[in-house]
């Protein structure tokens, strides 16, 4: 992989947003050198970025992700072109379905058809940022007369939000690379695989976001993890991608358990295997070294996301002593 390695940070810190500018100048000052905003029930995946390109011009700033549902296709564009016209040369926008959770029973948006519609977003986008008008017939959705205003001094990367081996070669095909999450260092090759067959061979981004605790009381750590992925793996799209990375027999007894209504047995059901690959724990230094290992095996690109499992663990001493000069 010719591709530098970007170890970056998911934003939103915590606290309040107006006061964040010194820990985002700190976080450049350690090493970091991405921050990657998330878009679910929070804060929008914008605004954060927004400030932080003003507070931090040494940081690149991404999208991980806006869904491409909860935006009209204009909207979409146009929040693109705004963030990379005030950010030049250092916004990638990150596109992905959601979930139907996020996408159907929050939004009122129905969930369909998620790889055709996030292709045709990224081939609107592309369209929309060559400054053309468009009058076209997508898959699923229609433009007509739409042309982009705002183009900005460059053009912004597009990285897709991807799971499966289908959409990773979407990615890999139409965009400038993929972004996942919630699999393990050993899970790595066989997504960089896909994303690089559906790019031909050629190098596209990797990015991942990391769950981390960098706590060595593994027990509450653990225990809170459990909650996190009962969470997540039962969502259809989790549960499909853990399947497809070959843990639908260790995850097979939670699945039953949720769906007979027993949400304590579901947890109980969750080995300590599948929990220590999906969240990184234990010393930081320890926890480094396993970050470590997701480059070495094809991430390019990291979005640290430090969970509060352990209440004696400071969030941002955590962030401190998962910093890439840090030890």
């Amino acid at each position: 992989m010719s591709l530098p390695r970007r170890p970056g940070m998911t934003v939103p810190l915590a606290g309040p947003l107006h006061a964040q500018r010194d820990r985002i100048v700190e976080l450049a000052d350690m090493g970091f050198t991405d921050v990657w905003s998330a878009e679910s029930d929070a804060g929008d995946g914008l605004t954060p970025l927004a400030l932080t390109s003003v507070w931090e011009p040494r940081l690149r700033l991404g999208t991980a992700i806006l869904p491409a549902y909860t935006r009209t296709p204009a909207c979409m564009v146009q929040s693109a072109a705004s963030m990379a016209d005030a950010a030049p040369g250092r916004f990638v926008l990150g596109i992905g379905s959601s979930s139907n959770v996020i996408v159907e029973r929050w939004n009122g948006v129905p969930f369909e058809e998620p790889y055709k519609k996030v292709r045709d977003v990224v081939r609107f986008a592309r369209d929309a940022f060559s400054g053309e008008k468009i009058t076209k017939q997508y898959d699923t959705f229609e433009i007509q007369g739409f042309r982009l205003g705002l183009r900005p001094e460059q053009t912004p990367p597009i990285v897709v939000a991807a799971l499966r081996e289908g959409m990773l070669k979407m990615a890999g095909r139409e965009a400038d690379g993929a972004i996942t999450n919630w699999l393990g260092a050993d899970d790595v090759p066989t997504v960089a695989a896909a994303l690089r067959e559906g790019a031909g061979g050629e190098d596209r981004e990797l990015v991942a976001r990391i769950f981390v605790c960098p706590s060595e009381n593994a027990e509450v750590v653990r225990a809170g993890a459990r909650r996190a992925i009962a969470a997540y793996m039962n969502v259809p799209v989790y549960a499909a991608f853990q399947e497809w990375l070959g843990r639908g027999d260790e995850l097979a007894g939670m699945w039953a358990a949720w769906k007979a209504g027993d949400r304590k047995q579901a947890l109980a059901e969750i080995p300590d295997s599948v929990v220590d690959a999906l969240v990184v724990h234990g010393s930081p230094a320890e926890c480094r070294a396993t970050i470590d290992r997701y480059f070495d095996n094809g991430v390019t690109t990291t979005s640290l996301a430090v969970l509060p499992f352990d209440p004696d663990l400071d969030a941002w001493d955590a962030i401190t002593s998962l910093a890439p000069n840090a030890g």
